[in-house]
């Protein structure tokens, strides 16, 4: 009996011990998981505010193809300047569209009788977070040469 009494008094407090350290460990798990959790959070946020700019690129580029008119056949870019999104606070654009020369030899079209202009369109859309995209499209207008095979500019 002495020898049971004397095991039980040594094991006394043990039980305490090993609960504080399997509660450290859980501790160490959530703070770790809450940390975890927390930059996946601000990953997806990045990852919206990316595709906020790809976004605004792209209008970027439509707002651009629709004025590609005014856009002089000099080689001179033309520039619009941090245009902001539609229904956005933060989201907005800026375009360079550039005449980069044109052809008389269209494939498909009667020699002579019509003249494709080219263009490039360079759109940078930024978003918060300095999130940023830049997205380039070539545009190619094909317009009547006119008589005796001349060409006009297609300005107005």
């Amino acid at each position: 009996m002495k020898s049971t009494h004397h095991i039980a008094h040594r094991q006394q407090g043990a039980a305490l011990v090993i609960g504080l350290i399997l509660l450290l460990i859980l501790t160490l798990l959530a703070v770790t998981g809450m940390n975890t959790a927390s930059s996946e959070l601000i990953m997806a946020g990045n990852e919206q505010f990316r595709q906020n700019a790809f976004h605004a690129a792209e209008a970027g580029i439509e707002q651009a193809v629709t004025d590609l008119a005014t856009v002089p056949q000099t080689g001179t870019a033309v520039v619009v300047s941090d245009v902001a999104v539609p229904g956005s606070p933060t989201d907005e654009y800026t375009t360079a569209s550039t005449y980069m020369g044109d052809d008389l030899n269209l494939p498909g079209f009667s020699a002579g009788k019509f003249v494709g202009f080219h263009y490039q369109i360079e759109s940078r859309g930024t978003s918060a977070r300095n999130a940023n995209s830049r997205q380039v499209q070539g545009a190619f207008v094909i317009q009547s040469a006119g008589g005796a095979g001349s060409f006009g500019s297609i300005n107005p």
